[in-house]
């Protein structure tokens, strides 16, 4: 009886809060534009691949260059690289369609088959406490968290103290400069931007109370159609803690969808899909430029310098004519 109970309750709240699953395809192209005949040219796309959150196929991927798969060993991110010694043409396309089906994360309180295994090893450990270019782990974001945390003694409470200060501090605005980049004493000062700015902020005070804390950067599916263009990404963040493992928050979209301010303390729903992780990021084969910020749109050099002009077309279509029923 009790666990007919718990199974119909747990149910319950998925379907209120969000589906089980999501198929759809996701397209994901670009245009290289205006190439310097005859310089070298180096692409590098992000690549989604599986994990225990989304089954990913690839139906096609397709360029006017040659592609190889390579993936990095920091975060363990797999990418497409292209290059051409000489640029014969002035534009270059691309684009990689692939299948995938995302699951709902939920981690706290309830029983999920997706639940990350509770272990961190010490390079994971170093690696996620550790402090990325805009994200540092001293100073104000520092000083904010032990104010923020006071009398907080469990990792799981000082997190959710956190989440609730970045939630009704930051407000998400995209108006003026200076958001977007996940810049820490920008997010402070501001108390404004987008999806980076509001994770960075949760991330640097997490980390500087000795709870380890990610970025992940993809795409957002809109909830309410099953078809269309994508304007552009979407980032989210994990945090770990002890008995329960990575613990997701997504504290721009509970930004956004106040109603589900809770829900998305532990929670990612099925509207996203992931292409990699970290910031500070070098590819492989390594760039000549400077490690990258976050890395979701393609990266291109041209002569060994970055090169900015590139187009992009990203878009959705639900399977089968929209999200799957609980499983």
């Amino acid at each position: 009886m009790w666990c007919k109970t718990t199974l119909l309750l747990l149910m319950c709240v998925t379907h209120a809060l969000g589906q089980d699953t999501r198929h759809f395809t996701f397209h994901y192209g670009f245009t290289v534009k205006s190439l310097p005949a005859g310089e070298r040219v180096r692409i590098w796309i992000p690549a989604a691949h599986s994990d225990a959150f989304q089954e990913v196929k690839v139906i096609s991927a397709n360029g006017d260059l040659t592609l190889k798969k390579t993936h990095e060993s920091t975060f363990g991110n797999e990418m497409y690289f292209a290059e051409a010694g000489k640029a014969k043409e002035a534009e270059l396309h691309f684009e990689v369609v692939y299948d995938v089906v995302r699951h709902q994360r939920l981690t706290l309180g309830v029983s999920t088959p997706h639940l990350a295994e509770v272990k961190l090893n010490e390079r994971e450990r170093k690696q996620d406490l550790a402090p990325d270019k805009l994200v540092p782990v001293t100073g104000l974001p520092a000083e904010l968290a032990v104010k923020v945390t006071e009398g907080k003694a469990m990792p799981l409470e000082k997190a959710r103290a956190i989440y609730d200060y970045v939630f009704t501090t930051m407000r998400y605005d995209k108006t003026g400069t200076g958001w977007g980049r996940g810049d820490v004493l920008y997010a402070c000062d501001a108390k404004k931007g987008n999806c980076t700015d509001f994770h960075s902020l949760f991330m640097a005070m997490a980390r500087s109370q000795g709870i380890p804390a990610r970025f992940e950067i993809g795409f957002p599916l809109p909830p309410e159609k099953h078809a269309g263009e994508i304007a552009g990404y979407h980032c989210w963040a994990d945090f770990f803690e002890p008995q329960h493992g990575w613990i997701p928050v997504d504290i721009s979209e509970a930004w956004k969808h106040q109603e589900k301010r809770d829900y998305f303390f532990g929670a990612h729903d099925t509207n996203r899909v992931q292409f990699t992780m970290g910031r500070d990021l070098e590819l492989n084969p390594k760039q000549d430029g400077a490690p990258l910020n976050y890395f979701v749109y393609p990266y291109v050099e041209v002569a060994g310098k970055e090169y900015p002009n590139v187009s992009t077309a990203f878009s959705f279509a639900d399977v089968e004519g929209g999200v799957a029923a609980l499983r």
